[in-house]
């Protein structure tokens, strides 16, 4: 093969040091081009719930004053017990699971003889219930609640946590019904669940920062009273003229829950946003019935 002549390049000869001055400028346009087409990841937002790194300062909340983060690690914040003074001249019931103590007597209203009994001991009195333990459900005290709505003079619901109590209107679920059915406006109630409170209206339920989930969350695996406190202020500016509020809690729901949720419908000492507080409990389970031979009527 013929070696190639110097005209047929068409380009004349360099010097080695041309061809490395050329090599650099290469270099530097490909490690130029490079990097601007590299992207910068952006720095990572810290999350509310995510801890401080070790040695550093923890970084302020924003909105921490009234439940507006939905983040259910996060405690709640404080809320004051507030409620009416204990009342006088009552007789003192303490409940704890189907069993109900009153002075050195014991009853379990869920025998009908015992609830008898009961009903004679209570009639024309009012009656503060106290909690015992921490374990004594909606489900287990729905025969009490059911004597006490029928013979009882009033009914008080002491706070498991300060020395106040809340007088409430005893109501089943056919009386929840009626008083559902009624013409006014608001029919304000609150729906006690495990993950937190559902406030609805006659028009609605109020939404919460999950839109499908309750209007006020749970935080740090505790109730927030701080947040229902303020929402309930928010519907009574909104229904002027609603004057009772019911509570609606799940079966499975304890009894000190429910008074501390009562406490959220307090905005001071003795000042209620309503004139009466309703209790919803479940109806009575049906006494069983005598074994039968299959196929008898």
């Amino acid at each position: 093969m013929r070696p190639f002549s110097r005209s047929e390049w068409n380009f004349p000869l360099r010097s080695p040091a041309s061809f490395q001055r050329v090599n650099w400028l290469l270099l530097l346009l490909c490690g130029l081009l490079l990097g601007a087409c590299r992207e910068t990841p952006p720095a990572p937002t810290p999350s509310p719930s995510t801890p401080p790194a070790p040695g550093g300062a923890a970084r302020p909340l924003a909105h921490r004053d009234a439940g507006t983060w939905a983040d259910a690690v996060i405690a709640p914040v404080f809320a004051q017990a507030f409620g009416e003074p204990l009342p006088e001249d009552v007789l003192r019931l303490e409940m704890s699971g189907e069993e109900v103590r009153l002075g050195a007597e014991s009853f379990v209203p869920a025998r009908e003889p015992e609830a008898a009994r009961l009903a004679e001991r209570v009639g024309g009195r009012a009656v503060l219930l106290v909690v015992r333990d921490a374990d004594t459900f909606v489900a287990q005290v729905s025969e009490l609640l059911a004597v006490l709505q029928a013979k009882a003079a009033g009914v008080w619901l002491l706070h498991p946590d300060a020395p106040v109590a809340y007088r409430v209107v005893l109501r089943d679920e056919a009386g929840f019904r009626a008083w559902l059915e009624e013409v006014a406006p608001g029919k304000l109630r609150i729906i006690q669940r495990a993950d937190g409170f559902e406030l609805t209206t006659s028009v609605g339920k109020l939404p919460g920062p999950d839109r499908n989930g309750p209007t006020v969350p749970v935080r740090g695996g505790r109730q927030d009273i701080a947040t229902l406190r303020r929402e309930l202020a928010r519907l009574k500016t909104r229904f002027t003229t609603s004057e009772d509020v019911c509570l609606v809690p799940s079966f499975g729901t304890e009894m000190v829950q429910v008074a501390r949720a009562l406490g959220g419908t307090y905005v001071g000492p003795e000042e209620s946003l309503f004139d009466t507080l309703c209790l919803v409990y479940p109806m009575p389970r049906p006494a069983p019935s005598a074994a039968r031979d299959a196929g008898s009527p």
